[in-house]
C-alpha cells in the first residue's frame, strides 16, 4: 500500500510539471520549430540527468563504473522501446498544434486514457472492475475541461489521435520495464534518443537559427530539465508501482493542471463547464486507487 501511495505521489508531481509545462511549449513555438523545439529540449533533458546518476551511483558498491552501468543490455532495449513511441508522441503533438487549437489538443492527447487499457487487453492486462467506470467518467471531465465546441476532424486531430495512441504505447513500455532498470539512467537514454530522432526530422524540415534559439532559451530549460528530465523520470519511478491504466488515469491531470496554471500565471478565467470537468478528471482518480477485490481475490483470503 505503501508503495502504491508513493507511485501515486510521484504520477502526481510528474502531472504538476507537465501542466506548467504548456505555457512554456507554447510560448517556445513562436521562435523556433517543433522539431527544433522538441530536439533541444530532449538534448538538455538528458545531459541535465547525468550529474544526479552520477550522484546516485557513488551510494551503489556492485564494482560497477559510471560508464560501465550505461553498458546494461537491458536498459538499452528498454530505453529504445520507451523512445520510439515517446519521440513519436512529442512531435507529433506539437506539430499538430500548427492547426489544432489548445483546448482540443488537449483532449485529444489525454485520450491515452482509453488506449492504455484497451492495449492493455491485446497484451493479456487485464485492468480492475473500477477503471473502466474511471476511464470513462475521466474522458466526460477532459470533454467538459479542453473541448472546444469544433467539432470537425482535421489533420491535426488525427495526428493527436496518432499522439495518444503512441503515449499509450510508451506508457506500457515503461510498465514492463521500469522495474528492471535504473529510472534515471531509462529517462537520459530515452531522451537522448528522442532528442536524437528530432533533430533528424530537424534537419530536414526546419533552418533554426541562434536567435531564434536563444529567444526559446528560457521554455526550452523549463521544458527540458523539468518536463522532460524530471517529470518523466518521476513517471518511470511512480509506474513501478501502479498498474497502466490507473497510472495513466493520474497523468491525464495534465490537462487539469494545465487548466489551474493558466488561471494562476496568466490570469485565464476557468468557466463553469470547466471548473466541472476537472471535478469529474480528479473524480475519476481518486476512484481509480481505490482497492476493489476480485472474486477469486476474495476466496482466497
Amino acid at each position: 500500500m505503501k508503495k502504491r501511495l508513493g507511485g501515486s505521489l510521484s504520477l502526481l508531481l510528474a502531472t504538476i510539471i507537465w501542466g506548467s509545462a504548456f505555457v512554456s511549449q507554447s510560448v517556445g513555438m513562436d521562435h523556433i520549430g517543433p522539431y527544433t523545439f522538441q530536439a533541444i529540449r530532449c538534448a538538455m533533458a538528458a545531459l541535465g540527468l547525468l550529474p544526479f546518476i552520477w550522484l546516485f551511483d557513488r551510494r551503489k558498491n556492485d564494482g560497477k563504473t559510471f560508464l560501465s552501468r550505461f553498458g546494461d543490455k537491458r536498459l538499452w532495449l528498454a530505453a529504445v522501446s520507451c523512445a520510439i513511441p515517446l519521440c513519436a508522441a512529442v512531435n507529433l503533438q506539437q506539430v499538430a498544434l500548427v492547426w489544432t487549437d489548445a483546448g482540443k489538443a488537449g483532449f485529444l492527447t489525454a485520450m491515452y486514457i482509453l488506449f492504455v487499457p484497451i492495449l492493455g487487453l491485446l497484451i493479456k492486462r487485464r485492468p480492475s472492475p473500477m477503471i473502466p467506470v474511471c476511464v470513462v467518467l475521466g474522458t466526460v471531465g477532459l470533454y467538459f475541461l479542453s473541448w472546444s465546441g469544433n467539432m470537425t476532424i482535421a489533420t491535426g486531430d488525427l495526428l493527436l489521435l496518432g499522439c495518444a495512441v503512441a503515449f499509450a504505447v510508451q506508457i506500457l513500455f515503461v510498465d514492463h520495464f521500469a522495474p528492471m532498470v535504473d529510472p534515471l539512467r531509462l529517462n537520459c537514454l530515452q531522451a537522448a534518443l528522442c532528442g536524437v530522432g528530432s533533430a533528424i526530422i530537424m534537419l530536414f524540415t526546419e533552418t533554426p537559427t541562434m536567435n531564434g534559439i536563444w529567444s526559446a532559451m528560457l521554455p526550452m530549460c523549463h521544458a527540458g530539465f523539468l518536463s522532460m528530465g524530471a517529470a518523466y523520470s518521476l513517471q518511470i519511478v511512480g509506474q513501478k508501482h501502479l498498474e497502466p491504466a490507473p497510472a495513466a488515469l493520474i497523468m491525464s491531470l495534465e490537462s487539469v493542471f494545465a487548466a489551474v496554471f493558466g488561471w494562476m500565471i496568466l490570469s485565464e478565467r476557468m468557466s463553469d463547464t470547466e471548473i466541472l470537468g476537472c471535478s469529474l478528471v480528479f473524480a475519476a482518480v481518486v476512484l481509480s486507487q481505490i482497492p476493489i477485490k476480485t472474486k477469486k481475490e476474495k476466496q482466497t483470503t
